[in-house]
Order: structure tokens, then C-alpha cells, then sequence
């Protein structure tokens, strides 16, 4: 895995996520909070959710906790992340009913992104969340340069 390619060191946190716990749908989001843009920079599903573009970070309190407090938001049913989520239809087409975003600070403590795990209902023990943030915090450096490296806009 060079660090000069995101999507080797993304598709390389996937494997070890579906490894170590599953993940059914595995995404991870570049922040420009100065901008106030995500993107979507690596997808385990390219169809459904594509890398193409940008979109308006927003403003709740799924953002506050994750993206302004720096702290992992847990699902475990559709209802508790529909509310955030209005894509939650779909969401639940891919079998996924429970949801785990995990920020990426940098040593300033600035979340620049966001690993995103979605499987089945009630999977996101407190086990597999101590495991999956802890994976997280190994790939901190890693993961930090490859958000770097991905352009806010893609290639067209």
C-alpha cells in the first residue's frame, strides 16, 4: 500500500474492518470545513454510492457529535439514524439496519473526515466499536494522508 494512493489505504482499512468485526457497506468522507464540503472518497459500494462530487457539510446534531466533538455516532436500528439520514431507504436495501461513524481528527484535533460502517440491526456492539475505533486509531496516520490526498473535486 503506497500512501500516495487513498484508495489502497481506504480498501486496506475496509478488508481489515470486514475482518475484524464486518461491514457490509464501508464509506469513508473528506471534510472542507473551511469550504463546508464532504466528499465521499472511497465506497464499498460505487452504484449505490458513488465518489463523484461534493455536498454541503450540514448542520445537526448527528455533525455536532461527530464532526465538532470528535466523537463516534452508534446506530443499531434504522430509527435511531433515519432521522440523520435520509437516505436511510436505501440503506436498508443493502441489509444494513445499524450504522458507525468514526471521525478522523487531525493533532489539531480537526475532524477532516469520517470512516463510515454500516451493517445488520444491532451490530454495533461496544466490543465492536472499542475494536473498530481502535483500528481507526491505528490507521490514524495513514488515513490522515490519504484524506489529504483526495481532491474536493474529482477528475471529470
Amino acid at each position: 500500500m503506497t500512501l500516495n494512493n487513498p484508495d489502497a489505504v481506504f480498501a486496506a482499512l475496509h478488508a481489515a474492518a470486514q475482518e475484524s468485526c464486518g461491514a457490509r457497506l464501508f464509506t469513508v468522507t473528506v471534510l472542507d470545513r473551511a469550504a463546508g464540503l464532504a466528499r465521499r472518497a472511497y465506497t464499498s459500494h460505487p452504484d449505490e454510492y458513488p465518489t463523484s462530487g461534493t455536498k454541503p457539510m450540514r448542520a445537526d446534531a448527528w455533525s455536532g457529535q461527530v464532526i465538532r466533538d470528535g466523537k463516534s455516532f452508534v446506530a443499531n436500528s434504522t430509527p435511531e439514524f433515519a432521522i440523520y439520514f435520509s437516505d436511510h431507504a436505501l440503506i436498508n436495501a443493502l441489509g444494513c439496519e445499524s450504522a458507525l461513524n468514526m471521525p478522523v481528527a487531525d493533532d489539531d484535533g480537526w475532524v477532516v473526515g469520517t470512516v463510515n460502517i454500516l451493517d445488520a440491526a444491532g451490530h454495533f456492539t461496544p466490543e465492536r466499536v472499542a475494536r473498530l475505533e481502535a483500528l481507526v486509531a491505528t490507521h490514524r496516520a495513514t488515513l490522515l494522508a490519504a484524506l489529504a490526498a483526495v481532491p474536493m473535486e474529482p477528475p471529470a
